[in-house]
């Protein structure tokens, strides 16, 4: 059996709890195995990254197996070759594909036509590793998930529609703060909700803070925006993280943010390196999570 990993709706509560769970142990002592000794994962990487490419490369090798890494200039993914060719191809020089690129169509069909696991690395639509790491850095300190308020304020983007999701599989309260025009996938806050995730959407930072034991956050122009950037720093104006709007927070509140960070934007210099912000180790957990999800992959 073929296992994927596309999204942490499609993982489940349980595998998701599992895959926590099971990083969390890994993470001290840092854990080596045999596991993909003889295996070669092609990473795949269609939009820039340090962190993702860093901790996959890092864990497969820990996990005793090789990489490829292929960017666009590297491959004719979706170009000159139909992308269920290059699947086809990949699936009989490799073992495995680590996908981080635009429309999640493509990461469809790599896994309607190849033969060998698919991993989401980030997708418009979805960022479900690092969502899942994140998830992994608070449980780290509240254990007990039910207890917390988690606060996005920001871009409905990819990781607003992973943290929505991330909402119906573990039992922490969420609360969005996004402009008008800017709102998660259409419908994702509504099948949260009726799935019973306490979930909400509101549109003011102020309001999604108030008593949030963790207050996460993003850039306001991601990859592939950059011709939005002065809309959206009007659209965003006073989304921007203080000390101000971290007051508003809980005692004691944590400051999250996937990375890299435009300092001034969504985030005060202040915050960032202040005692609230926990970001690096945020960072440091994705190759934790990583592993945990390698290993679940090839031990289907």
């Amino acid at each position: 059996m073929i296992r994927h990993f596309f999204s942490l709706r499609e993982a489940g509560s349980k595998t998701a709890q599992e895959l926590v769970n099971r990083a969390i142990a890994m993470k001290s002592p840092r854990y080596r195995s045999t596991l993909l000794d003889g295996k070669t994962i092609v990473l795949i990487f269609e939009k820039a990254s340090t962190r993702t490419r860093l901790s996959f490369e890092t864990a497969v090798r820990e996990l005793g197996g090789g990489t490829v890494f292929m960017t666009p200039n590297e491959s004719q993914l979706g170009r000159s070759e139909p992308l269920r060719d290059t699947a086809r191809v990949i699936s009989r020089y490799n073992h495995g594909m680590v996908v981080r690129t635009f429309g999640e169509e493509k990461l469809k069909k790599l896994m309607k036509y190849g033969t060998v696991p698919v991993i989401n690395a980030l997708t418009d639509e979805g960022h479900p590793c690092q969502v899942l790491g994140d998830v992994m850095t608070m449980t780290e300190r509240t254990p007990d998930l039910s207890k917390i308020r988690v606060a996005w304020v920001g871009d409905g983007n990819n990781m607003a529609n992973s943290w929505i999701e991330a909402a119906m599989l573990f039992p922490f309260t969420l609360t969005l703060a996004c402009p008008e025009g800017y709102d998660p996938l259409p419908g994702l806050v509504e099948e949260a909700q009726a799935a019973g995730a306490r979930v909400r959407l509101v549109r003011t930072p102020a309001e999604a803070v108030e008593g949030a034991h963790y207050v996460n956050t993003d850039v306001w122009s991601s990859m592939g925006q950059e011709n939005e950037q002065i809309a959206r720093e009007q659209a965003f104006a006073g989304y921007c993280i203080s000390t101000a709007i971290m007051r508003k927070a809980a005692p004691e509140a944590k400051f999250m943010h996937c990375l890299p960070a435009h300092r001034g934007e969504e985030v005060t210099e202040e915050v960032f390196e202040g005692p609230a912000s926990i970001v690096f180790d945020q960072a440091e957990n994705r190759l934790h999570i990583q592993k945990a999800i390698l290993e679940w992959v090839f031990s289907a």
